[in-house]
């Protein structure tokens, strides 16, 4: 008698689990991929607060040449004059309540040009160690793809 009363409970907490595990967060480490030119440019940190997701750049990969710790002087915000390392890109993405995993209604920042661009994020054919990240202004985007790093 004891184990049919078991049964709803352990039932329920399988079909919890199953649904969390069918989601995938975007939570983690992630390098940047320049579209451009198919080097890695950084590794951003996506995190979660408050049921928003955040990404800052905690390491970055320059060439020889190249500024080793860019400031972004064109940036207009509250990110004007601070180094690109450390610097917090992606803001206020939330995930969408459609059936697809997509992260939508933030912004992502490009320290090199100052700009601010709005952004949505997704995983692409069930892939979750690719992630989709794409900055537009009206209908003119940019679309890059970010690799999950792996411990």
């Amino acid at each position: 008698m004891m184990i049919l009363k078991q049964i709803p409970l352990l039932g329920a907490l399988l079909l919890i689990s199953v649904f969390s595990f069918s989601q995938t967060s975007i939570e983690g480490l992630w390098k940047t991929i320049d579209d451009e030119t198919g080097r890695i440019k950084s590794v951003v940190e996506i995190t979660e607060r408050e049921g928003q997701f955040y990404g800052t750049i905690v390491e970055l990969f320059r060439l020889p040449e190249e500024d080793q710790n860019p400031i972004c002087d064109l940036c207009e915000d509250d990110r004007k004059d601070i180094p690109a390392l450390g610097m917090e890109i992606v803001r206020n993405m939330v995930l969408s309540d459609g059936e697809t995993q997509e992260w939508e209604d933030g912004t992502i920042c490009d320290p090199k040009k100052g700009s601010i661009y709005d952004c949505e994020m997704w995983f692409e054919d069930g892939d979750t160690d690719v992630l989709k990240v794409r900055g537009y202004i009206w209908f003119i985007f940019r679309t890059q793809d970010w690799l999950r790093v792996k411990d």
